[in-house]
């Protein structure tokens, strides 16, 4: 583990060295401590690239106790080739709200430590999608926003009413902390909003009042997502409740409705609603062309359009999935915003990458045997319809219930391995099973199993319908 200085800053520990890279050519090696770079000891990966980006770098170097200087000379904006062990040097900056929907709260003991961690800080919110409510953000993260560049951003928004903000985040800085959104966008720093409802506090006039805020007060906003609130079986909080039917049905007749104002007042939608709502409501998707080019296809809106034009060959290239919110606290690459989801022999399967063959982590049954296809249960109801349009009885839709986090949890990216290995093993050994990638985290559940302790093997393929056609097409 790297050595900690009185600063709390965590020196960059190199994990890996890529073949040929120019930090191969000049002897670094996985183990070596980065001490400084041009002179600077680096915060974070952000100032890691920005430092490593020129044709030369200089490097102090420590390996076994012995210091050396490096000069790497390179291309100028060619990679170094080196993947540290975190995104973030100094320390996180962590949450000081106390949301009741937190789903940090709501997790089952005994996960990894580092799952716990709840985060606020705007450079997770650059490189991997999460979001901030900014209440500690400051005149000085501003300053580096600007003056780095560090766009785009996410914004946990939830209300624009101070009142109902500061209610909804336990923190009386959210009555205030929205006015750095104003000072971001009024910089030309891109940002991305969020909402999550929960029943009874933000939703209904609230939403509404709420998306007025946005289109009165931050127009600029690139998008804004409405998310429901997930509800774990630990959940402790009495307020917080799952959605009934009529309610989620409100929530997408508000937003197609904003929608419309959006359009008339901006010449765009702005407010898209997560696929889980159309789904609760049981309503239509909209159309392809009312995401507007997915902005917030990787927090769950359109994902299930996006699927359907992959699968159905529609589109070239598969949108992909990013790692979800998770996948960040155990470290990641220096050049990454995603991390890897499994090692295989064919090579490094990232969240965003996709990948025109499965990706195969066990011996593969013969091509002829049925196919079942492992999906959280929300999932089930995206992919059933474009199995059913195959007229293929050799393929089925396996849905998993979610027993280990519980609730109305019913996502693929949170299947586990144990609730995995209880609907396999009553399955058929000699079927193939399809499990999508995004429920991994460099090859593990979130439970801490691997495919290995699964009791039927299975074929992990990235998530995205290229990937799923591909793999139904060796049947």
């Amino acid at each position: 583990m790297p050595r900690r200085y009185p600063s709390q800053v965590s020196l960059p520990l190199v994990v890996s060295v890529e073949p040929g890279s120019p930090a191969q050519r000049f002897g670094i090696a996985a183990g070596d401590e980065i001490q400084t770079i041009g002179g600077e000891i680096p915060r974070d990966v952000i100032r890691w690239q920005l430092l490593t980006d020129a044709s030369e770098v200089a490097l102090v170097v420590a390996r076994d106790d012995e210091i050396r200087n490096v000069n790497v000379v390179k291309g100028d904006g060619e990679p170094l080739g080196v993947e540290v062990h975190a995104a973030v040097f100094d320390r996180v900056q962590t949450c000081d709200n106390h949301c009741e929907f937190c789903f940090i709260h709501q997790l089952p003991k005994g996960m990894r430590r580092s799952l716990y961690l709840k985060d606020d800080d705007y450079r997770l919110s650059f490189l991997y999608g999460n979001f901030t409510t900014l209440t500690r953000f400051t005149e000085l993260d501003l300053e580096r926003v600007i003056t780095e560049r560090l766009s785009p951003l996410h914004v946990s928004i939830h209300a624009t009413d101070p009142e109902i903000r500061a209610d909804i985040l336990r923190n009386r800085r959210g009555a205030v902390s929205l006015r750095w959104l104003r000072a971001l966008l009024d910089h030309g720093i891109e940002v991305h909003g969020q909402v999550v409802v929960c029943p009874g506090l933000n939703d209904a006039d609230v939403l509404d009042d709420t998306l007025a805020g946005v289109l009165d007060r931050f127009p600029e906003l690139a998008s804004v997502c409405v998310v429901p609130l997930g509800v774990s079986g630990f959940n402790t909080q009495e307020r917080m409740r799952p959605h009934t039917r009529d309610e989620a049905v409100r929530v997408v007749e508000t937003i197609e409705l904003w929608q419309h104002t959006f359009l008339e007042a901006l010449g765009r939608r702005m407010v898209f609603a997560a696929d889980e709502y159309y789904l609760m409501a049981d309503v239509p998707f909209p159309d392809a062309n009312s995401y507007e080019g997915f902005p917030m296809h990787e927090d769950g809106i359109g994902m299930a359009r996006t699927l359907e034009l992959e699968f159905s060959g529609a589109v070239g290239q598969p949108t992909g999935t990013r790692s979800g919110f998770f996948a960040w606290v155990d470290g990641a690459p220096a050049d990454g915003y995603r991390a890897p989801r499994v090692d295989s022999p064919g090579g490094l399967v990232s969240a965003g990458e996709s990948t025109t063959t499965p990706v195969v982590l066990a011996v593969k049954p013969r091509s002829d045997a049925p196919v079942a296809i492992l999906t959280g249960t929300l999932g089930a109801g995206v992919i059933g319809p474009l199995i059913d349009t195959l007229d293929r009885a050799d393929v089925r839709v396996l849905p998993v219930p979610n027993g280990y986090f519980g609730g109305n949890i019913g996502v693929s990216g949170l299947m586990v391995g144990a609730d995995l290995a209880t609907v396999l093993s009553d399955q058929p050994e000699d079927h193939r099973y399809l499990l999508p990638d995004v429920c991994l985290s460099r090859g593990s559940f979130l439970d801490g199993l691997t495919v290995d302790d699964l009791p039927r093997r299975v074929e992990v393929i990235a998530t995205d319908g290229t990937a799923l056609r591909t793999a139904l097409e060796a049947s």
